[in-house]
């Protein structure tokens, strides 16, 4: 089996009209990186296709550290492969609603991780300056964010910069066979929250909020802990889904 470290130096995919079956077909000929392709002395596929996948692969050479150059052309089932070349200028992001109270949904709370430092943003506080904070990032990691946090930020804030590439969790798991919500996959994985937030769901998080809104303080500190886990728990699992999803391409058929 290779051994690779960063999957964006050993993808081609993103090259107009190489696809996974030409891309293994490069690594079972040992072409296993960009500069082992340009550096290749005998054609690979045509003369014509081999100039024009080598000017590629200069381009992304040049652009190495502009991940919306790759964000644009990876297959998006594939952005996963963006996350250990970026994983500096990513962050982990999940948000609190008020379930639709009286029809309106309304953010409670967002949080941000970024492997180091996490920020809470809290309607009726703080919220209004998560939009400034977020533009720092280049890649966004969640679990179901494509649907939910996502969509949501965008109806709140309309117009914001949110990073260029998103890596949505619930799909990469479930490729993996890893499927249901995030609780349950923490669980399968011998996860395990601390006692006072443990076993606690997206409701509860709703009724924390409603209980803090009535002047429970206290409902406020245990829900930021709540959406802290879920932030922080996202770490080590796109590290689990990167390096598994890593090893089953590189098995190949």
């Amino acid at each position: 089996m290779l051994l690779f470290s960063a999957m964006l130096e050993h993808t081609f995919i993103h090259i107009p009209g190489v696809g996974p079956k030409s891309e293994q077909m490069l690594w079972d000929k040992g072409i296993t990186t960009w500069r082992q392709f340009l550096e290749e002395k005998v054609s690979v596929f045509s003369p014509g296709k081999d100039a024009m996948i080598h000017e590629f692969l200069l381009r992304s050479l040049e652009h190495r550290q502009d991940i919306r150059f790759f964000q644009d052309l990876l297959p998006g089932r594939e952005t996963w492969r963006l996350f250990k070349a970026f994983r500096e200028r990513s962050v982990y992001l999940d948000i609190e609603t008020d379930g639709g109270l009286e029809g309106v949904h309304e953010i409670t709370l967002i949080g941000i991780y970024d492997g180091e430092k996490v920020q809470t943003f809290i309607n009726g506080k703080n919220l209004q300056k998560f939009e400034c904070v977020i533009a720092d990032y280049d890649l966004v990691i969640t679990f179901n964010g494509s649907l939910f946090d996502l969509p949501f930020i965008r109806r709140f804030f309309p117009g914001i910069s949110l990073p260029a590439a998103h890596i949505d969790l619930r799909f990469l798991l479930a490729r993996l066979g890893y499927k249901g919500g995030l609780k349950h996959i923490e669980q399968r994985l011998g996860m395990r929250r601390s006692p006072e937030i443990d076993g606690l769901n997206g409701y509860d998080a709703v009724l924390l909020w409603r209980a803090y809104e009535w002047g429970d303080a206290p409902s406020l500190d245990r829900l930021i802990r709540y959406n802290t886990a879920d932030i922080v728990n996202l770490e080590p699992l796109i590290e689990l889904a990167y390096e598994a999803m890593k090893e089953k391409l590189l098995k190949g058929p």
